[in-house]
C-alpha cells in the first residue's frame, strides 16, 4: 500500500527546511543575545571596574564580535554555494576580495584624478570617490555577483574534486591580482602590498537623530558598528530562508542529492548553479565591503587562501544547509581565530611556565576539529533534517544485513511448527 507522504499528511517533510516555529526561536534568540550585547558595550562597559573590564578587553573585545559577524556573513554566502547546491568551493576569499576592494575604490581618495561625492561621510573638498557606505553595499554585492557567474561559468561541467581544483585555482589567482595591481599596464589599480588606506566613515544619514548616534561613525564607535553589522547577518538570514523554501531553493538541494535526477525532472542546471554562484557572491561582496570598513582600509594580504578554509570550517562545523548551525560555526571559529588561542595560551603559559606559541597552532586546532566532526558528527553541530536523515540512514550492506537475519527469524519460526495443520494455518497468517 503506498505511503502518503508529509506534503499529503498535511505535515512538513525533510525538503521543507526547519519549520517556521523553529526559526522564529532562533531568531529571537539572537536578537536577544544582540540587543544584551549592544547595551553592554555601550552602556555598561565602560563604567566597569580594572579587572573586570581587562578580562572582557582581552577575552571578547568587541572588535572581535564585529570581525566575527563579518564572518558570519561569508559562511552564509558559502553556505548557499556548499550547503544548498552542493558545489565544492575553495576558492571563495576572492568573492570577499572583490567587494573589499569594492568599498576600496568607491569609499576613498585612492582615485585622485576625479572628485565624485554622493553621499559619502569625507569632506566635500577631498579628492577620489567618496559614496555612501550603503549604496556600496549595494554595489558591490551586484559587482561580486557578477563576477561569482564570470567564475561559476567553466565550472559548469564539472564535479566533485575537479570543481574543487578550479575554484580553488580563482581563489589563488584573484587576490594576487590584487596584491600585484600596482603596475597594470602602467596603472595603479590597486595600490599592491600598500593596499587602499583609509576608507570612509560609515554614513548614519537620518539615524544620527537618535541620541549618541554620531554623524559618521568611525573607528572607535563599534557598538553602534556592531548594530549595523548585525543589520547585515540579518538580511542574509532572511534572504537564506526565504531562497531555501521557494523554488530556487528546492532546485539546489535537488542538484545537490543528485544532478543527474535533477536535470531528467526538469531542472535546468546551469542556470541554477550560476544562481548559487551569483548569491553566495553576493553575500561574499557584502561581507567585503562590511570589512572594509572595519579595519578602515583594503589590504591584500588579508585574503589569502587561509580564509577559505576557516570559512569552509565554520560551515562544516555548524551543519551545511542550516542557517543557524552555520552561525554558531562561524561564531565559534571566528572567535578561536581572533581572540581565544591567544588568550588561551597566555593563560596556560602564565599557568604552568611555558613558552609555546598557542596562535600558530590555530590551523592544527581547526583540523582536529574537522577530522573528529568527520568521525563522530558529519552533520554538524545543528545540522539540516535532511542532511541528518542522509547521514544516518543505514549502509546497503547493513540493510541486506538486517533483510537476511528477519528471513531466518522466519524460517527458524515456520521449522518450529511441527504440525503440517499448524504450519498452513501460521502461512496463511
Amino acid at each position: 500500500m503506498a505511503t502518503a507522504t508529509a506534503a499529503e499528511r498535511g505535515g512538513r517533510g525533510p525538503w521543507d527546511g526547519p519549520p517556521s516555529s523553529s526559526n522564529v526561536r532562533w531568531a529571537t534568540g539572537f536578537i536577544c543575545v544582540a540587543i544584551a550585547v549592544f547595551i553592554f558595550y555601550q552602556y555598561i562597559y565602560p563604567d566597569l571596574s580594572g579587572d573586570t573590564k581587562t578580562f572582557f578587553r582581552q577575552w571578547l573585545p568587541i572588535t572581535a564580535v564585529n570581525e566575527a559577524l563579518v564572518f558570519v556573513i561569508m559562511a552564509l554566502g558559502l553556505n548557499v554555494v556548499v550547503g544548498y547546491a552542493g558545489l565544492l568551493d575553495l576558492g571563495y576569499v576572492a568573492f570577499w576580495a572583490i567587494g573589499g576592494y569594492t568599498a576600496g575604490w568607491l569609499m576613498s581618495s585612492f582615485i585622485q584624478q576625479v572628485r565624485f561625492h554622493a553621499g559619502g561621510s569625507s569632506p566635500p573638498s577631498a579628492d577620489g570617490v567618496h559614496i555612501s557606505f550603503w549604496a556600496v553595499l549595494l554595489i558591490g554585492g551586484l559587482f561580486t555577483a557578477m563576477w561569482g557567474i564570470i567564475i561559476g561559468g567553466p565550472t559548469l561541467r564539472l564535479k566533485s574534486d575537479y570543481l574543487a581544483i578550479v575554484t580553488l585555482g580563482f581563489g589563488e589567482i584573484i587576490p594576487q591580482v590584487f596584491y600585484n595591481g600596482d603596475n597594470v599596464f602602467g596603472h595603479n589599480v590597486t595600490n599592491g602590498p600598500q593596499g587602499i588606506l583609509p576608507v570612509d566613515n560609515i554614513g548614519t544619514g537620518p539615524l544620527q537623530a537618535l541620541p549618541q548616534v554620531n554623524e559618521s561613525l568611525g573607528p572607535f564607535d563599534a557598538p553602534f558598528r556592531f548594530v549595523i553589522f548585525c543589520g547585515l547577518a540579518a538580511f542574509c538570514v532572511f534572504v537564506s530562508l526565504r531562497l531555501r523554501t521557494g523554488r530556487l531553493g528546492r532546485a539546489w538541494l535537488a542538484i545537490r542529492e543528485d544532478e543527474l535526477a535533477a536535470s531528467m525532472m526538469g531542472v535546468p542546471l546551469a542556470r541554477t548553479k550560476l544562481a548559487a554562484y551569483a548569491v553566495g557572491a553576493f553575500f561574499g561582496g557584502v561581507g567585503g565591503v562590511a570589512f572594509a570598513t572595519h579595519i578602515n582600509g583594503v589590504l591584500a594580504d588579508r585574503f589569502n587562501f587561509s580564509i577559505s578554509v576557516i570559512v569552509l570550517a565554520m560551515v562544516v562545523l555548524g551543519g551545511m544547509g542550516n542557517v543557524w548551525g552555520v552561525m554558531l560555526g562561524a561564531l565559534a571559529l571566528a572567535w578561536i581565530n581572533s581572540t581565544g588561542m591567544k588568550q588561551v595560551g597566555d593563560t596556560f603559559n602564565s599557568s604552568f611556565g611555558t613558552h609555546i606559541d598557542f596562535p600558530s597552532k590555530t590551523y592544527l586546532l581547526f583540523g582536529v576539529i574537522l577530522v573528529l566532526m568527520m568521525l563522530f558528527r558529519r552533520e554538524g553541530l545543528v545540522p539540516e533534517a535532511r542532511t541528518r536523515q542522509v547521514l544516518r540512514e543505514p549502509e546497503r550492506g547493513e540493510l541486506a544485513a538486517v533483510g537476511t537475519e528477519a528471513d531466518g527469524n522466519e524460517t527458524d519460526a515456520e521449522d518450529q511448527v511441527t504440525s503440517p495443520k499448524a504450519r498452513r494455518r501460521w502461512r496463511r497468517s
